[in-house]
């Protein structure tokens, strides 16, 4: 089997339902003014770069993003959490397979207060170098990994990491299962945190190491290391570090948490690795607390893709793999079956993946069409859309003036959903805003000397506030924050309230574009996740 077919998001095809052109074109008239937004750089510790956990990257130089979900990096009270460089080059630089970030520098979260700008070093466990804030709840409470200081005894000069909480600037080590390694992926709003850790039982099929270490490529290898298994846990501050339990095979690996307290993830069914895989079977799972973990199946593939998204009324999304493990399709859990989104009529052959989902069961993703991309590095790569799925009708949310490919990362409460678009050659990557039944570039949205050209926006929450990406002249990439300017307000500072027309806005695309490019380093873990090598 080839790599490509076996790491999680992937390059995605899918026969979406267009909507007609004259009648799109009518009701975009219609339509209203998309409003203005002031850009926050939420800037370093002294180093190139910053990061929320939510840009979506896999290779082995930035393990900790490989395999968070599209997170919720800020609350309610206006704190947003990620981490930044600081000037100090990472320890295990060495080992460049060991850095904690792409850039091998090292890195600590933060939290910065919107309203006022001030930016908190969170600081890192004793001993340890580099932390990372992925998530942050209503109640302030912060969940990320930090180094230690203690290395790995599975792998020589690998660094221990650990899951930890911030509550009140204090950090906490909430501990492993008996292994070395333990990281928190989400925390809800009553304090139970998700994550995965280490027992001290052999496996040589450890989802940890495997898609860490071994399965991340190219070149692809299982590598049997032997270290412990892989454990979803549920912690609170009452009963500690709980062991979940799995569907029958030795790992399990959650994504993501509810406030119901029900946990989204997959999970070996088995032992038995596949002939073909070369890993055993995984299936996508839910679990709540006095009823275990149900099995939410497959759509008949070896592998469950992904499990990308998880609403409060259980509904869970994500990528499963279809017979003969060639083809991945989106799947939605809707409460009482897995369903297939893009089964027939919309183009059963096809592939797709799930990003993100609702509280009105709204899903968004990446799709493909059955057009030929131009210039794609294999040769016979698909145009490929952003998609939503909503009351059983898939929707081609449409490109940009010029670029032929979109992908849908998250969706909010209002319909509002954020994502990027590309090129089929990968050259131009930029961020993109659905509403009104209408797609528009970010940058045109943002004061028009603003020297961050924004490449991808993975984040909005119910306020419109937009979590983005953005590169600056010297290449550099920094995590973003987008804040609604506020209509007939245009002496705010930062505000830019021009109207541009559909041709002017469609130049401008083109002219930044020109001269605003993604990162180099960058650059190159976006095509090999659009390539169709992001699969667990």
């Amino acid at each position: 089997m080839n790599a490509a077919t076996l790491i999680p998001r992937v390059s995605i095809l899918l026969c979406a339902l267009a909507v007609p052109l004259g009648l799109a074109a009518q009701e975009r008239a219609n339509q209203p003014k998309p409003r203005h937004y002031r850009v926050v750089d939420v800037g370093t510790f002294g180093g190139p770069q910053s990061y929320f956990n939510n840009l979506h990257l896999t290779d082995r130089f930035n393990f900790l993003t490989a395999f968070y979900g599209f997170a919720r990096v800020s609350n309610r009270s206006g704190v947003l959490v990620g981490f930044a460089d600081t000037a100090m080059p990472d320890p295990y630089a060495a080992n460049p397979l060991f850095c904690y970030v792409p850039d091998c520098f090292v890195a600590h979260a933060f939290q910065i207060q919107i309203r006022d700008g001030i930016k908190t070093d969170l600081g890192v466990l004793p001993g340890g170098a580099s932390s990372a804030a992925f998530w942050i709840n209503s109640n302030g409470l912060i969940v990320g990994n930090s180094q230690n200081g203690e290395l790995d005894p599975a792998v020589p000069g690998l660094p221990d990491l650990r899951a930890v909480v911030w509550k009140n600037g204090h950090i906490a080590d909430l501990g492993t299962l008996g292994g070395s390694w333990s990281f928190a992926e989400a925390v809800n709003n009553r304090g139970q945190v998700t994550g995965v850790a280490l027992n001290a039982i052999p496996d040589p099929f450890s989802m940890l190491y495997q898609f860490f270490w071994c399965l991340p490529g190219p070149p692809f290898q299982i590598c049997p290391m032997n270290g412990g298994q892989s454990r979803g846990f549920v912690w609170d501050a009452e009963e500690g570090m709980q062991d979940i339990g799995t569907l029958g095979g030795p790992d399990a690996f959650p994504a993501l948490i509810n406030q119901r307290g029900q946990i989204a993830g997959f999970s070996y069914t088995d032992s038995i690795p596949d002939p073909n895989i070369g890993v055993p079977t995984l299936h996508p799972f839910l679990w709540e607390k006095g009823k275990g973990m149900k099995d939410l199946g497959s759509l008949g593939g070896v592998l469950a893709a992904s499990v990308n998204g998880l609403n409060e009324r259980g509904q869970v999304v994500g990528g499963s793999d279809l017979p003969g493990d060639q083809q991945i399709h989106p799947f939605l859990w809707d409460g009482e079956k897995l369903i297939d989104l893009v089964a027939s009529p919309f183009g059963g052959g096809a592939n797709g993946e799930a990003a993100w989902i609702n509280e009105a069961g709204e899903v968004v993703g990446l799709a493909g069409l059955p057009v030929p991309c131009p210039g794609s590095p294999q040769g016979a790569g698909e145009v490929q859309h952003a998609f939503l799925w909503r009351n059983g009708m898939m929707t081609d949310l449409g490109t940009l003036p010029g670029i032929l490919n979109t992908e849908a990362n998250f969706i909010n409460s209002k319909s509002q959903v954020v994502g990027d678009a590309f090129t089929c050659d990968f050259s131009v990557f930029t961020a993109t805003l659905w509403e009104n039944g209408s797609i528009v570039d970010l940058n045109n949205l943002v004061p028009e000397h603003t020297p961050i050209y924004l490449f991808m926006a993975s984040f909005i929450d119910d306020r419109g506030q937009i979590a983005a990406f953005g590169s600056l002249p010297n290449g550099d990439m920094h995590a973003v924050l987008l804040i609604p300017c506020e209509d007939g307000d245009p002496d705010v500072e930062g505000c830019d309230h021009r109207s541009l027309d559909p041709a002017q806005a469609a130049q401008r695309s083109a002219a930044a574009n020109q001269s605003r490019r993604v990162p180099d380093a960058l650059l190159g873990r976006l095509k090999t996740q659009r390539l169709g090598v992001r699969r667990p």
